[in-house]
């Protein structure tokens, strides 16, 4: 299936992640079995039985009607890759680099918040995995472990912070601070989510953990945000319900920010950093993408939060192509929103990101078993990528570009119940 003597595997720059699929067809051999199997669908429905309700309502729930999530998927379909034939791709090479950081592949975990609720191993599994496959870890602000723990569970991985901003400088400084003390050397700031988007699931069953006390650890471990307990009179360790709720609040605080707070940002970023890197997330427009670059930002996801914000909003997919084509040449893309498998990335790539992240993949592997669960999904995703590769007649990432692609006009008009 795939000879694990292969003499081209010595000769790679990348690791043969197509061998994971040998290591799976010949686990019964051993009287092993594959952990789960890892199609979108079948790893959704795993996830639903494992979660509690909550856990699933928060890992499931869109923002309104879920139109948006679906033209997620849908854009998708009306790309199609056309594959090569007999061209030597013995010494394929994955890697690709991000902001410095030579990498394994195009794919980073995406900033997805209060892990624990999904298992008790919580952001630290994730991010171990992360390390262990030189992948980018992008650690969220509502991330429920501290972030000098998940840091120090990375290991050497590179690994990114998400910023929800508050309306509190002390507070921000202390964050972007604490990150950079613990190895998170790009900054992404999340602009689409001043306030949750309506998700019915989430309100009509009261579904906010933070609320509940839960999930809060990184902000209850700052010292600028413990100051700020004690000045509103809350002991964090008597009423860490009261704690919670304010630590959320800070965050997700319902107070837009404008473009004139980026200079400020991107200034005592990169003071603290010594320059390194400072992105947005949720650009969904070229306007918004020519601001960008007009403001000094080095780079920019292209993301509507996987249709968990904005309803009826434009597909992800759609905006990167029309964003690459405006200033694709004049900043660093990157994207997210739909990914399911090697061909999203495939074709991601070839629209003009030249990084993706994944998210509700990995969460629903944490949500099944854990770190195994995590390490799983991604090492099947890299062998997926890592064939397709192979036997699409791709040597490297920068193959990826339109050519390879044929694409069909924008047709959006079937409205099935469910679309993974």
């Amino acid at each position: 299936m795939s000879d694990p003597n292969n003499p081209n595997i010595e000769k790679r720059t990348t690791p043969q992640w197509a061998l994971y699929q040998r290591e799976n067809f010949w686990k019964v051999n051993d009287g092993q079995t594959v952990p789960f199997n890892t199609d979108p669908r079948k790893l959704e429905e795993e996830a639903h039985k494992e979660l509690s309700q909550g856990g699933w309502y928060y890992a499931s729930s869109n923002a309104g009607m879920s139109n948006t999530h679906l033209a997620n998927r849908q854009a998708f379909f009306r790309h199609r890759i056309i594959p090569n034939q007999l061209v030597d791709t013995n010494l394929r090479d994955t890697t690709t680099e991000i902001f410095g950081h030579k990498v394994s592949a195009p794919i980073g975990f995406a900033p997805i918040g209060i892990n624990k609720i999904y298992h008790p191993s919580a952001e630290l599994a994730v991010a171990k995995v992360a390390g262990e496959l030189n992948l980018p870890y992008c650690l969220s602000t509502a991330g429920s472990t501290p972030i000098e723990k998940v840091g120090e569970a990375n290991g050497k991985g590179p690994r990114f912070f998400q910023l929800y901003m508050p309306h509190d400088d002390e507070l921000t400084l202390s964050l972007l601070n604490r990150a950079w003390k613990s190895g998170f050397d790009a900054l992404i700031l999340t602009t689409d989510t001043w306030q949750l988007g309506w998700r019915h699931d989430d309100v009509a069953n009261s579904n906010y953990a933070f609320y509940r006390g839960i999930g809060a650890d990184l902000g209850l471990t700052d010292p600028v945000f413990q100051k700020r307990c004690r000045e509103a009179g809350i002991d964090p360790e008597k009423d860490v319900v009261a704690a919670s709720a304010k630590w959320i609040d800070s965050v997700w605080h319902g107070r837009a920010w404008s473009w004139e707070k980026i200079p400020w940002l991107i200034e005592q970023w990169k003071k603290i950093s010594g320059g390194r890197p400072f992105a947005i997330k949720g650009i969904q427009s070229v306007a918004d993408a020519k601001k960008c670059v007009e403001y000094g930002v080095d780079g920019i996801v292209v993301s509507n939060h996987a249709g968990r914000q904005v309803d009826g909003a434009i597909a992800s997919l759609d905006a990167l192509e029309n964003i690459a084509n405006a200033v694709g040449d004049q900043i660093y893309i990157m994207f997210d929103s739909g990914i399911r498998g090697g061909s999203d990335v495939a074709k991601a790539l070839a629209l003009g990101a030249r990084f993706v992240f994944v998210g509700r993949l990995w969460i629903w592997g944490l949500s099944i078993m854990g770190e195994e669960g995590v390490r799983h999904v991604m090492k099947s995703l890299l062998a997926d990528f890592d064939i397709l590769m192979a036997v699409g007649g791709y040597n490297s990432v920068k193959d990826f570009d339109k050519s390879i692609l044929e694409s069909y006009p924008k047709s959006y008009t079937l409205l099935p119940e469910k679309v993974l």
